[in-house]
């Protein structure tokens, strides 16, 4: 068994409608999900570019990106996952400098 999904970041292309409080909270009721923060990167006549992270106890990504399309959104990428028995935070490395 693979282990749970703690942690997923996706840049998301969405139409102005839903507004992003609505957007969130339907994402927020995906399986698994406990916390969403959704950040407005760009906006332009027709569409919104979002950051949408999301943390859990064990996210559904399928369910989650029906959900984006149902809304009539896009994910471009999965920009970053946490995976296993807990988060683990980013750290500054030596190479990161």
């Amino acid at each position: 068994m693979a282990s749970p999904i703690r942690r997923l970041v996706f840049d998301v292309m969405k139409p102005h409608e839903p507004d992003i409080l609505e957007f969130a909270a339907v994402v927020t009721e995906c399986e698994g999900v406990t916390g969403v923060n959704v950040a407005l990167i760009e906006t332009d006549r027709d569409v919104q570019n979002l950051k949408v992270t999301l943390e859990g106890d064990d996210i559904d990504a399928a369910a989650v990106e029906e959900a984006i399309v149902d809304l009539g959104g896009t994910v471009h990428s999965i920009d970053g996952v946490a995976r296993g028995e807990r988060l683990v935070e980013e750290r500054d490395t030596p190479q990161d400098r």
